[in-house]
């Protein structure tokens, strides 16, 4: 987990998190309160790439200029980080910040739905599925992408947990407009 978590990037989707909390509150705590959605949204992203790497997907075998990590450690490893990563993430956002406090309990409750639906089915997930079968990796069920069919799983694919980014770091605040 370790090998893909610390192999760089740019960490956008932790940035706008920090970014969209900052933006709607200003108090010092602000930050405090986003980082395990910034943490658990970069491990969800990095988990996503791992899985991404594999053979049965796109058989990556090089990722920010190194190795991927099946390649290193195997498919087996390689699945089970990926894994882990997911099941850490969501473990992240239910435990911290360590509190009490209902109306920080709820905020956390929404950043979980919305991170779960965003990595789910209906976003991440169900891109990566309409991925495969415009790469023909789906026996009897190949697809071809027109405009908008390319748009839509962009929208699932990248743009659903970009959006979770922004929301959870939103959510994450002590503003009054936010739950």
């Amino acid at each position: 987990m370790r090998y893909s978590v610390f192999a760089g990037g740019k960490r956008f989707r932790p940035m706008l998190t920090l970014a969209a909390a900052d933006a709607v509150d200003r108090r010092a705590d602000a930050l405090q309160l986003a980082l395990p959605a910034a943490c658990a949204l970069e491990m969800i992203h990095t988990y996503s790439l791992i899985h991404d790497d594999l053979p049965a997907m796109d058989d990556d075998t090089l990722r920010r200029g190194r190795p991927t990590l099946h390649v290193v450690y195997g498919e087996g490893v390689a699945i089970l980080a990926g894994d882990g990563l997911q099941a850490e993430a969501f473990s992240l956002l239910a435990r911290e910040p360590v509190t009490d406090d209902p109306a920080i309990v709820a905020r956390k409750l929404r950043i979980v739905q919305v991170v779960g639906e965003a990595a789910g089915p209906a976003g991440m997930v169900g891109g990566q599925a309409i991925d495969l079968q415009a790469a023909g990796q789906v026996p009897g069920h190949a697809a071809t992408l027109d405009t908008n069919g390319l748009r839509a799983m962009h929208a699932r694919k990248t743009g659903a947990m970009i959006r979770a980014s922004v929301v959870s770091g939103a959510s994450s605040s002590r503003w009054q407009g936010c739950p």
